[in-house]
């Protein structure tokens, strides 16, 4: 995609009052452009401009260059120790990446473990293994193509023994997650749409990455009419979401109200 699209949505984002910027994909490392992107994104002052990585094109002078470039922050996920016919993206292929992030990054790194793609032990060596190199660590749950939860009880178990160990982090203080796994609802306010939009490749803004066939509009067309219109806006599939940009972009506005009614 050529850059100067990307970075006319990065202009409008900014003019309709975004906060923080999180470049995603597929992958942001194999965009040419993505130095650019993240200059650009420091240059319109987003106060936090972070990406999302699977880790595997991670190499020293490219943590260099996303040094240089202004970088705050790099999130990945690892789903277990050893790969199988499900995924690749495990400690045993990214241990040498994680160290490179180690010795050169100078920005933060925070890395989650995923529970429900691999062996559930494998979640807790996962999360001890980053503890270790100093970066701060989560724990994330499969979800389906809907965002709903889905999760053996071996999972579930695996998931209260880490959690547990884990410092609370701001964004989860609501303790969803904890509900969610026994089975129970976690309803929220989803303020997606609005608090947070969700740009796909076409330049749509979606309420997030699992209702991109329920709702969407062109960013370059978007208002702060459609801004407020989304806050407001009920979403049916807020109770089992596990979707944790909705949920804690959403936090601080759980007091206000939002009509319990069905999005159109």
């Amino acid at each position: 995609m050529p850059v100067e699209t990307l970075e006319e949505r990065l202009r409008k984002l900014k003019e309709l009052g975004t906060f923080g910027i999180s470049l995603t994909g597929g992958e942001p490392t194999m965009h040419p452009e993505l130095p650019r992107l993240i200059r650009t994104c420091r240059e319109l002052r987003f106060y936090r401009t972070s990406m999302i990585s699977n880790g595997f094109f991670l190499q020293p002078d490219l943590i260099q260059t996303l040094n240089k470039a202004g970088l705050q922050r790099m999130q990945l996920s690892i789903d277990g120790v050893k790969a199988n016919e499900t995924t690749q993206k495990v400690l045993n292929n990214l241990k040498k990446r994680l160290q490179w992030l180690r010795d050169h990054a100078q920005f933060e790194v925070v890395i989650s473990a995923v529970i429900g793609a691999c062996p559930p032990e494998e979640a807790d060596e996962v999360v001890s293994f980053v503890r270790q190199l100093g970066f701060g660590a989560r724990v994330l749950l499969v979800h389906d193509s809907q965002g709903q939860l889905k999760l053996s009880s071996e999972d579930l178990k695996a998931f209260e023994n880490i959690v547990d160990k884990l410092p609370r982090r701001w964004p989860e203080f609501s303790g969803y997650r904890r509900e969610l796994v026994r089975g129970r609802p976690a309803p929220f306010k989803c303020r997606s749409g609005s608090r947070y939009l969700y740009v796909d490749e076409y330049g749509n803004v979606n309420w997030c990455s699992q209702t991109r066939n329920v709702w969407s509009k062109p960013l370059l067309d978007y208002t702060l009419n459609d801004l407020r219109e989304q806050f407001y806006n009920y979403k049916t599939c807020n109770a089992t979401c596990t979707l944790n940009c909705s949920r804690s972009a959403s936090l601080f506005d759980n007091w206000r109200r939002q009509p319990a009614v069905t999005a159109s």
